[in-house]
């Protein structure tokens, strides 16, 4: 874990993404031999999720956040591949619904944290409740500027009622975005991502570093850290997330549990 805390904000560090790099690859200029040690640990990480499965004490949040095509969907079809699917689910919170919208804007992420012995992924979170809203003026800033507070709590409850939080930003730079978002709409197996929308954002691109940079700074805590992952290396973005999964899942130094094997005979 000893490499990996270069990449997790500390609670109360000024955040600038000017001084991370999204080409950063951690010092591998193989990335060959990096696939390498990422499938094998792809490998263990379904064994410790089996492991928190069949334990059934503790839960594993993980959010993943970032731009338009910053590999959300992507890393979780590369890191979790082999998780059984009777333990994992995944959560994506887009535009609120009306019923959503009469109720406070947590509700909605409530009702869908991991149950104990599960792994929840959030693909966009509560965070989007101080990103989009917040560059598409959407509440007023006094609504949005109390909601770090609020999530800070509510993360904290969950952590403290057993739920491990993991949050990572994929940061990529704008360079590759244009790449990701060209390579959508030249590729017929991928043009189905593309949406007009996506080019509006893009234009958004200052207003939401601002953005992720207040929500970095200011939702890293001790119960529940982000870590900003350099995203424009698919392979080193997968090992990185894997890694700091893999180690925080043994962290918690599960065990099977103990059959009642009393009066049992197979014949």
């Amino acid at each position: 874990m000893t490499a990996m805390k270069q990449y997790r904000i500390k609670p109360g560090k000024a955040v600038s993404l000017d001084d991370y790099d999204p080409d950063d690859t951690g010092g591998y200029d193989d990335k060959h031999d990096l696939k390498k040690k990422t499938e094998k640990l792809v490998v263990r990480l379904g064994e410790l999720q089996e492991l928190l499965y069949a334990e059934h004490e503790h839960k594993v949040l993980i959010a993943l956040q970032g731009m338009d095509t910053s590999g959300k969907d992507g890393t979780v079809r590369h890191v979790m591949e082999g998780f059984n699917p009777q333990g994992v689910r995944v959560a994506s919170f887009k535009k609120p619904t009306e019923p959503e919208l009469e109720r406070d804007y947590l509700w909605r992420v409530h009702a869908q944290v991991p149950a104990k012995g599960e792994v929840v992924v959030f693909n966009r979170s509560h965070y989007e409740d101080v990103l989009v809203v917040r560059v598409h003026d959407l509440v007023p800033e006094t609504r949005w500027r109390q909601r770090y507070a609020q999530i800070n709590e509510f993360e904290r409850m969950l952590t403290e009622n057993g739920t491990v939080i993991l949050k990572f930003f994929l940061h990529i730079s704008r360079d590759e975005q244009k790449k990701r978002l060209e390579e959508r709409i030249s590729d017929p197996t991928k043009r189905w991502k593309f949406q007009h929308g996506d080019i509006e954002e893009r234009k958004l691109w200052n207003d939401y570093q601002k953005a992720y940079e207040d929500a970095l700074e200011r939702t890293s805590t001790k119960w529940a850290p982000w870590y900003i992952v350099p995203a424009n290396a698919k392979w080193y973005r997968n090992h990185l997330v894997a890694t700091v999964i893999a180690d925080a899942l043994a962290d918690l130094k599960m065990k099977y549990p103990e059959p009642d094997l009393a009066g049992v005979i197979v014949e």
